[in-house]
């Protein structure tokens, strides 16, 4: 669905307490949801106003936050253990 909210805590709100601790004691983790976060507030508002970008662009873009989303879970589960 176009302009749909992917948002990390959207993503996994199962995991809410752990991204929240995660957030505050590590600074790379902070980081890179901070990026991942806006990554995809960029794709849902490119989405909502028609993707006036370049299809191959949206792609990367799309591409680059599933790569983040990726790490960011393994680290969530990491640390869940």
């Amino acid at each position: 669905m176009l302009g749909e909210d992917h948002s990390l805590l959207k993503e996994f709100p199962e995991h809410q307490d752990v991204i929240h601790a995660l957030a505050a004691s590590d600074e790379g983790f902070a980081a890179d949801t901070k990026n991942y976060n806006a990554l995809d507030k960029e794709i849902r508002v490119l989405e909502l106003n028609g993707s006036p970008i370049e299809d191959t662009e949206m792609h990367q873009l799309k591409h680059n936050r599933a790569v983040l989303k990726d790490s960011l879970h393994q680290r969530i589960v990491s640390a869940s253990k």
